[in-house]
């Protein structure tokens, strides 16, 4: 589809908070995707980017404030907090956005309160479950994950795992308003609000230097509670603007079980998935130290920069995903797939290449000792490549209401990752661990992949993927290799990167129109005056 008709379908795309029914599939649906994905993932990359740079910041702060145990010992209690979160969430942050569109695509808007709340209560219930459950179990999981660390593990696990219901609550609300098709409550709350607010506190506490035992961890964690009251309000709002007309809502009761059966599956995929990203850390300090796990997380945060693209375009493209495939329009699902892929490895890949290359005075900004983890680096930064390539499938998957198969999904990449992990960490440390990761990521893109090819015929491989992955590797990939392959000083990496950005940005203009590119640069006019502004933005 060209660019004028990605265009012309905006408005259609992003009817705020009140979707019109069921349109029919076709061309104009399929552009009003596209445009839309473009422009909200567009300003996505901006929010994303600064969460992402402030989030970077923050580990340095951490490992620059702080002694190298100290820190790898609020790692892993981050990382517990982290995946207790996760559970509580119960996969609602998926089937909200999926139910949410759909009952807007399909004009249900009596459906909408119900739904809401059907996910909202259980997550506030487990979320104050978990939270008392690791108050009480703290002694146990320090001593099991934090050997030595005695009462100050204890106490840092306490006030992290106090806040995991806010994390919870703050999580819902937000992904509940993406399903109204609504992203500024995520850019604002979220990926600026939050993140800077965390990132000030922090840097504040360390600038005192404050004890990592309770300080430190309420910087940290405060900010959730201002997250969360925000996002439970502007939700609010949009619940009653979406039943303004409504005289009969649905009750919630009626829809407890469809939600469920849906949600269900993906409450313990949503969670499989945070303990591939965060329990290689826990393991790590466990078995080996928490300085290998400071090591192994600074070394791994590069991997959060070089992903703000893919958070970005699956927080626009995943409600978009929905209501294509609610309306059966499964050549509109195909294209939103392949052209945010294009996007995605356009963004990621110059990222990740670049990490590879210069790795070790990268991992230098965390402070002496830090650039042995350079392979951990290495590694992770190449293996990006091939999981960015194969596009948003989890999403897709989800979208299409597949939660089952990306539960049996998870789950098999999460026992790659504990076993590996439990077998190599204690021989061979964060590298072990890193060879762990490698093989879930591996497992987690390459089966989906597979399955969406099987069960719907949608692959990612449009002809702007493969453009953009050309344009990657001549650019970064080529030059940048085969100057580490020489031992090129950093100066001279640094003079290769920025003549492969020139070509690079060259390559991306010359083929615009198959990287559908053009749709930002029309949608930019729009907003300044050339034609009319999205219901949804005004």
């Amino acid at each position: 589809m060209g660019t004028r008709a990605v265009v012309a379908a905006v408005t259609r795309a992003d009817a705020g908070a009140t979707a019109t029914p069921t349109a029919p599939a076709g061309t104009a649906g399929t552009g009003a995707g596209l445009g839309g994905a473009a422009r909200q993932g567009f300003a996505n990359l901006v929010g994303v980017g600064l969460a992402a740079i402030a989030g970077f910041g923050l580990n340095i702060v951490i490992t620059r404030g702080w002694s190298v145990r100290e820190a790898g010992m609020f790692f892993a209690a981050t990382s517990a907090f982290m995946i207790a979160a996760s559970a509580a969430r119960l996969g609602t942050d998926v089937g909200t956005i999926y139910f949410v569109s759909r009952y807007r695509t399909l004009g249900q808007r009596e459906r909408i309160r119900g739904t809401i709340l059907v996910g909202l209560l259980p997550v506030l219930a487990v979320g104050a479950l978990l939270g008392l459950a690791g108050w009480l179990a703290a002694p146990a999981l320090a001593e099991l994950t934090m050997p030595g660390a005695g009462p100050d593990g204890v106490t840092a696990l306490r006030v992290l795992l106090a806040f995991v219901p806010l994390a919870a609550l703050n999580d819902y609300a937000l992904a509940a308003c993406q399903g109204f098709g609504q992203m500024r409550p995520l850019l604002t709350v979220e990926r600026l609000g939050r993140t800077l607010v965390q990132f000030v506190a922090v840097a504040v506490a360390a600038w005192l230097g404050v004890s990592a035992t309770i300080t430190l961890p309420l910087a940290w964690a405060l900010p959730y509670l201002l997250a969360a009251v925000v996002a439970l309000v502007w939700l609010g709002r949009l619940v009653r603007r979406a039943g303004r007309d409504v005289t009969r809502p649905t009750p919630a009761g009626e829809q407890f079980v469809g939600f469920w059966r849906f949600t269900g599956p993906r409450a313990l995929s949503s969670l499989a998935a945070m303990v591939v990203q965060r329990l290689d850390i826990v393991l790590l300090s466990a078995l080996r130290g928490p300085a290998d796990a400071a090591l192994y997380t600074a070394a791994t945060r590069f991997l959060a920069l070089g992903q703000l693209s893919g958070t970005a375009l699956a927080s626009s493209v995943q409600h978009r995903l929905a209501a294509a495939l609610a309306r059966n329009d499964r050549a509109g699902a195909g294209e939103l797939y392949q052209v945010a892929t294009g996007w995605l490895v356009l963004l990621s890949w110059p990222v990740y290449l670049v990490f590879a290359a210069f790795a070790e005075p990268m991992l230098a900004l965390f402070g002496a000792g830090y650039d042995v983890a350079r392979p951990v680096v290495l590694l992770l930064a190449l293996t990006m490549l091939v999981a960015t390539g194969c596009g948003m499938v989890d999403v897709v998957l989800n979208m299409a209401g597949k939660t089952t198969w990306t539960f049996y999904n998870a789950m098999g990449g999460t026992a790659v990752n504990v076993l590996t992990n439990v077998a190599l960490i204690p021989v061979y440390g964060i590298l072990g661990a890193a060879v762990a990761w490698t093989a879930a990521i591996l497992v987690n893109n390459l089966v989906p992949l597979a399955q969406l090819w099987w069960s719907l015929r949608l692959h990612p491989f449009g002809r702007g993927t493969r453009v953009a992955m050309a344009l990657a590797t001549a650019g970064f990939g080529l030059p940048l290799g085969l100057a580490s392959l020489l031992g090129a000083p950093v100066p001279v990496l640094a003079g290769v990167a920025v003549a492969g950005a020139a070509a690079y940005l060259a390559g991306a203009w010359r083929w615009r129109t198959t990287l559908h590119l053009d749709a930002l640069r029309a949608l930019r006019g729009r907003r300044n005056g050339s034609g009319p502004v999205p219901v949804a933005q005004r």
